[in-house]
């Protein structure tokens, strides 16, 4: 891997890849060179899954390195960034051209204007109108551009990068600010999104992380779900991942869907309908909760030698649960804190005291080898598509034809 350096005195070096994202509440960023120095010490690793791809920061960091990289994620939006930075393979000058003639068209009072735009920073909207009129004109243009799904992602991708940078939002789309940020001041402005070259095969999947780890085997699995939070007075109404950016998704999907609220957002992302497995705040009849029994079904049936999972110390599990989870598939071989304020990396003590014991917000990236279960004990595809489908029935109704389990 091109990730496999080496000093004069024979240790191992890294380096960490540029990525490109938006603002976003699950960012990876910050612990992408935690991420890079774990793997670099890992060999026979070429086949990775980014299993909650969001943004693809992680999918964009592993292609980079050279691996094979598959990205997953359930939301249209990751997909988008997927394709644009894993699949597509045209030319910058090809790209720039359809950027420049959309730069050049002229604004109109449409849908997104109607809904997301306004003059005036009394009335709450995540864009000022003059930024909303060419998201309508530059919107509608390309639709009449019949582009090739890959190559309309990149230019979709370039949209939302340039939304991104003149909205007036604290990073989020589930409420907006009273009075305009100073980004919002700047014109829409679509630039070219900054691809990369590389040598491995990738996938982008569009699907429930399940359905995608049933159906692939990996050397290594990376997961960050969207934990619930363990605020145990976390009312069951709260806003979910999903309509954080329903935006995006409105943008993608071009659709003017139905809308409710204050902050317009869409009817699909109420939290009944939206909310993931991974961020389920409940306990089940056995008094666990309902995400760690998700993420142990997660575990046991992904098809992977390694697995790497993140975790924030604002999540629901306890460290006995996690312990358990673990070592029931395999066992635990590194685990690193991350300290943001103190900017540290250190191997991690299993204490009852390790989430959140000094009221700052810690990462842990945890990483586990996976048993090779005897022949007798391994369960065919069809036992655990029916085990995970267990899932959906406690999750509302509007989700039991399939687990929002993807996010961001």
């Amino acid at each position: 891997m091109r990730n496999r350096q080496f000093d004069i005195f024979g240790n191992k070096t890294f380096t960490v890849p540029k990525t490109q994202g938006i603002k976003y509440a699950g960012s990876k960023l910050k612990i992408l060179p935690y991420i890079v120095q774990i793997l670099s010490e890992l060999d026979g690793i070429k086949n990775v899954l980014d299993g909650f791809s969001g943004t693809t920061r992680v999918s964009q960091t592993f292609a980079q390195l050279g691996y094979d990289t598959t990205s997953s994620d359930i939301s249209v939006w990751s997909e988008i960034f997927g394709h644009c930075f894993l699949l597509s393979k045209k030319s910058d000058s090809f790209y720039q051209k359809i950027i420049d003639h959309l730069n050049s068209l002229n604004g109109c009072h449409g849908w997104y204007t109607e809904h997301y735009g306004a003059e005036i920073a009394e009335i709450k909207r995540p864009f000022q109108a003059k930024n909303t009129r060419k998201l309508d004109a530059i919107r509608d243009e390309i639709e009449k551009l019949n582009l090739d799904w890959t190559d309309k992602c990149v230019i979709l991708a370039s949209l939302i990068y340039a939304l991104d940078s003149v909205d007036s939002t604290l990073g989020h789309y589930a409420a907006y600010l009273s009075k305009w940020s100073p980004r919002s001041y700047h014109d829409l402005f679509l630039k070219l999104p900054k691809r990369f070259e590389t040598s491995g095969e990738h996938k982008v999947i569009h699907n429930d992380i399940f359905d995608t780890v049933l159906n692939n085997d990996f050397d290594l699995a990376y997961f960050d779900p969207p934990y619930g939070s363990n605020n145990e007075k976390m009312p069951p109404s709260r806003v979910r991942y999903a309509s954080y950016y329903h935006i995006w998704t409105t943008i993608i999907n071009h659709d003017k869907p139905e809308i409710f609220g204050k902050a317009n957002r869409r009817v699909d992302s109420r939290d009944g309908v939206a909310a993931s497995v991974f961020e389920e705040f409940r306990k089940n009849d056995d008094g666990s909760f309902i995400a760690m029994e998700a993420l142990r079904k997660l575990i046991q049936t992904t098809n992977a030698r390694y697995i790497l999972l993140s975790y924030s110390s604002g999540g629901r599990a306890t460290q006995q649960e996690l312990n358990e989870i673990i070592n029931e598939s395999g066992k635990l071989i590194k685990a690193v804190e991350i300290n943001y304020k103190k900017n540290v990396m250190a191997n991690m003590r299993w204490t009852n005291e390790w989430i959140n014991s000094d009221g700052k917000h810690h990462e842990y990236l945890f990483l586990m080898e996976k048993d090779v279960a005897p022949a007798n004990q391994i369960q065919s595809k069809e036992f655990w598509a029916s085990s995970v489908h267990h899932f959906s029935s406690l999750a509302p109704v509007s989700q039991k034809e399939k687990i929002k389990s993807g996010s961001f």
